[in-house]
């Protein structure tokens, strides 16, 4: 089964190799050139409001908690869940939901966890709320090299889906299509910071939504919404008959699903581009709203790639017209969404559903740039190389150097992986921001005893399990690699790579006997009240 991480990335590589002759999709092209054309008019907008450091990382924490919840669902949301998992119920039927599940149940867990804490006590950055009381040296260095490589990660894997695409839509060389989706996404973040990201998640976010909505509910429409008639065709027309309403035979092995629902709902509380958005809103309470808003958006997406993974099944599954000679899916099982979408649609919703494809990737490089680049300039460059005596202006001129520094190693890197399997970096990258940001982060909010002694070297140790399991693990070893056998039998290291964190986070915590660790251990009923409160949190002093 292919890594669900990054699905869209094997479905669009097999189409452009299948169809080598593909005419472009002009309506496609269309509606992709208004979205561009649109949201740089955002960017021209939100560059004549972006004045401060705080505009710029930020948005100056005047996002309401609706749109910032929009814009959380638009950065989450990506084409690898909305082509991905309809793919899998496509091919398994039921099962595809238990990535549905994993990946919605880490809201709540955001929610009762993290939200009000992170908003209370940080500023611009989740390395603000680790370095409250612990020292800023070693806490920041973690927590931005922890960012900037889950960042790293995401975006390869980004870059590689949206340079096949364009390449598919435009008939475009690939290297010119990974350098269009650099440009745009250093024009957003440089030009617009935080603001102009904001918009152009929330406009994907409604885009998507719109597209799914009127897919599944224009397959529903054809049963008169009927879901028991719905699955009883389905399984008329399925290999697997009854099968696919059983759950139980996509993840079999009870480590690797309990690993792959630790990384999926631990993860997201570790991923640096949504943490940061916590930092757009006013208050604790929006930051709240933020959180249920996006929780109710994801999970109203999710059923409806439920919806389309088993219209695909009636309307695509057995139709001559999407399949190849030898009677498979044209560029492979994950293209069934949009094949769907040309069955209920025709060439035009074909097109609108190619380009809203398309903007969710160039919505999640937004963020993620943004997200990489405030690691460099706000955590290591202002706060620990200047000491905060930077300076607003000279703080944002390094961010945006950062945000085309980062842009530019995006393109490079999506040039030279354009033939590779990448799938397993994404899974890395979720199984990196569970192992390393997230338990340095709830530790150092929830245990009194935590010191960074114990963060840096009990962070470190997942972050290198997580990559080490990777390597020697099936995806690495054994598909990139070419060896018979993995070493370590599991895709998923999150399990081993999760528990070696918070195991050597407390024990080189309690071992800490300097006085650097008494001191921030005194701190930590300072940063309880104020992470109950959030009075003072801006003025926070690191030692």
């Amino acid at each position: 089964m292919k890594n669900i991480w990054v699905i869209i990335l094997p479905s669009v590589t097999a189409l452009a190799q299948s169809e080598t002759e593909r005419d472009p999709n002009y309506s496609a092209i269309s509606m992709f050139l208004a979205f561009v054309l649109f949201t740089l008019a955002i960017t021209y907008w939100a560059s004549k409001r972006t004045k401060t450091t705080s505009d710029f990382y930020t948005a100056g924490g005047g996002i309401s908690g609706f749109q910032n919840g929009l814009a959380m669902a638009g950065d989450y949301m990506s084409a690898a869940s909305f082509l991905g998992i309809s793919a899998l119920v496509f091919l398994n039927g039921f099962d595809g939901l238990v990535y549905s599940i994993g990946f919605l149940v880490g809201w709540p867990i955001v929610l009762f966890l993290i939200a009000e804490k992170l908003r209370n006590l940080g500023r611009y950055t989740f390395a603000d709320v680790v370095s409250f009381r612990l020292r800023a040296k070693p806490t920041r260095t973690l927590a931005a090299l922890g960012s900037i490589v889950t960042v790293l990660l995401y975006l390869i894997a980004q870059m590689v889906g949206s340079g096949k695409l364009i390449e598919i839509l435009f008939g475009l060389d690939y290297e010119l299509a990974v350098v269009l989706v650099g440009v745009l996404m250093i024009l957003y973040v440089t030009f617009g910071g935080m603001l102009a990201t904001t918009w152009v998640q929330i406009i994907k976010a409604v885009l998507l939504l719109f597209g799914a909505s009127f897919m599944a509910f224009a397959v529903l429409y054809r049963f008169g919404f009927d879901f028991e008639s719905l699955f009883q065709k389905a399984i008329e027309v399925h290999p697997l008959k009854e099968k696919i309403l059983m759950p139980g035979g996509l993840l079999s092995d009870p480590v690797s699903a309990i690993s792959l629902g630790l990384a999926l709902m631990f993860g997201l509380a570790g991923l640096p581009h949504i943490l940061m958005r916590f930092f757009t809103v006013s208050d604790a309470k929006e930051a709240r709203k933020s959180v249920f808003w996006a929780t109710g958006f994801i999970g109203y997406f999710y059923l409806l790639t439920f919806v389309i993974g088993f219209g695909a099944i009636v309307y695509v599954m057995q139709d001559p017209q999407y399949l190849d000679a030898d009677g498979k899916l044209l560029g492979g099982t994950n293209m069934a969404a949009v094949h769907l979408s040309h069955a209920i649609g025709g060439n035009l919703f074909l097109g609108f559903i190619s380009a809203v494809a398309f903007a969710t990737i160039l919505a999640v490089v937004a963020g993620l740039t943004l997200a990489g680049a405030s690691a460099i300039s706000h955590d290591l460059y202002a706060s620990l190389f200047k000491k905060e005596k930077s300076g607003e202006k000279t703080e944002m001129r390094v961010g945006k150097i950062a945000t085309i520094a980062i842009g530019a190693t995006a393109i490079l890197l999506g040039i030279a992986f354009e033939s590779q399997n990448i799938a397993f970096m994404v899974g890395l990258a979720f199984a990196i921001a569970a192992s390393t940001n997230f338990p340095v982060l709830f530790l150092s909010m929830y245990w009194k005893k935590t010191t960074a002694t114990g963060a840096l070297l009990g962070g470190t140790i997942g972050l290198v399990t997580a990559v080490v399991l990777v390597i020697l693990g099936p995806a690495v070893w054994v598909d990139i690699l070419g060896n018979e056998e993995p070493i370590f039998p599991y895709k998923y290291p999150a399990l081993f790579s999760m528990s070696a964190a918070f195991l050597g986070i407390w024990i080189f915590s309690l071992l800490d006997r300097s006085p650097e660790a008494e001191i921030e251990r005194a701190k930590f009923n300072e940063q309880l009240i104020r992470s109950q409160t959030g009075i003072g949190a801006d003025k926070a002093t690191e030692h």
